[in-house]
């Protein structure tokens, strides 16, 4: 099975992201069909058109609105014409987790609840068709994985159906904030909206890694080409790739642990009190340390006193020396370079009956994966819900096939 590989050049829409993939051949029927099946038919008309953008050829997508009324749209109609929808199960579920995400967001930026928000653009038919056509899309094509690139936001102003908006959106910002989008500053520059509401929330659904694969080959690509007119190429790509990485991994080979050089620095210390020392330890630990253990020892003229050891990024020994030195009262700080091997894994999310929980997979030499939830995660749904911490990890760890990372394996 094949992987698909976004390439935001620089930023991101529905609009582009559609006619990317009807370049790279998904047929036009595929697109409307779910939008037949929910009774969209007559009101717009869709158009993929050959065009160019600084010179590249791609595709640009019209979509005409035949419906005279004004409708405005809310979340809550959006999900009933949805879920009565007759589309199948894992397209459903697609096209809903996007609104309901563009939902969330609009709600959180105007502070009310989500069932209440008025969709304006994105209620608009036209933004409709793209996002159920580019979900019919990817669901045709049924990726194994799908991997995108980290999209510019852009800056200046844009006019909406609130007015006069500063770049990126509100919207957009929230998106990025609570899916945890990184995103790049390098055209920070160019005036436009680069990416738009739609073309974030697709990217946060429907992206299992925002960063392309460290290894792969092209079987074929498609070119979609934006509306705005800028001094470089406006467009996104979408690739059918081969990830040679994670093909290894699929087919169970040996997966050699990786090896890094590491520092260890540490120290005894019988001159500061307890809680001193216990701030000193929070104060590695937030400045970016490894790990950190401490242990009561007793030193010269039977003073119990602190042994501390750090472990520690290479790349960081000096400003961890000063650290030292600094917040602690010890004079000499030891350190030697180290190597350690360590199994690759990754953060993401679980979804599950509590809703979206933090879990951090480890990928095993024989390739099996093992998942375990957050600490943290397990504390806090065991004083909401009053129930076992094994009961709770169980839970979790049924609901594994509904992994979502949040980055590749590192």
């Amino acid at each position: 099975m094949q992987d698909v590989l976004i390439e935001c050049s620089p930023g991101i829409s529905g609009d582009m992201l559609l006619g990317a993939f009807y370049d790279l051949g998904v047929p036009k029927k595929v697109i409307e069909q779910p939008l037949i099946d929910l009774g969209l038919k007559d009101l717009y008309q869709i158009n993929f058109k050959e065009s160019k953008s600084c010179s590249i050829r791609g595709i640009k997508t019209k979509v005409e609105n035949i419906d005279c009324s004004p409708i405005k749209r809310t979340w809550k109609s959006i999900k009933e014409l949805i879920l009565k929808g007759h589309l199948e199960d894992k397209l459903k579920k697609i096209i809903y987790g996007v609104f309901e995400s563009l939902a969330i967001a609009e709600g959180k930026v105007h502070g009310i609840k989500s069932d209440d928000v008025h969709f304006h653009e994105i209620g608009a038919i036209d933004s409709l068709v793209d996002i159920i056509g580019v979900c019919a899309a990817l669901n045709y094509l049924n990726p194994n994985r799908v991997y995108c690139n980290e999209p510019t936001l852009g800056k200046g102003f844009v006019h909406t159906e609130h007015g006069k908006l500063s770049v990126p959106a509100p919207a957009v910002i929230e998106l990025v904030r609570q899916k945890n989008i990184k995103v790049l500053s390098d055209w920070s520059s160019i005036e436009g909206e680069l990416s738009t509401p739609t073309g974030i929330a697709l990217l946060a659904n429907l992206v299992d890694y925002l960063e392309p694969p460290s290894k792969y080959s092209i079987n074929s690509y498609g070119v979609g080409i934006g509306n705005l007119n800028f001094p470089f190429p406006n467009l996104v790509r979408v690739y059918k790739i081969t990830s040679f990485y994670n093909s290894s991994i699929n087919n169970n080979e040996q997966i050699s642990p990786k090896r890094e050089e590491i520092i260890i620095q540490e120290a005894w210390i019988d001159d500061q009190t307890p809680e001193d020392i216990s701030n000193f330890v929070e104060k590695l630990r937030i400045e970016g340390a490894y790990d950190v253990s401490y242990q009561a020892i007793n030193m010269k003229k039977n003073r119990i006193g602190f042994s501390i050891q750090a472990i520690l990024p290479i790349k960081k020994k000096e400003f961890f020396r000063r650290l030292w030195f600094d917040y602690s009262n010890t004079i000499g700080v030891r350190e030697r370079t180290q190597s350690r091997w360590i199994l690759l894994r990754r953060r993401g999310e679980c979804s599950t009956i509590f809703g979206n929980i933090k879990v951090k997979q480890t990928l095993k030499p024989d390739g099996s994966i093992i998942m375990k939830p957050e600490n943290d995660e397990v504390l806090r749904l065991n004083l909401e819900h009053k129930i076992s911490t094994y009961e709770i990890r169980k839970i979790i760890k049924e609901s594994s096939k509904k992994f979502k990372a949040f980055e590749n394996w590192k």
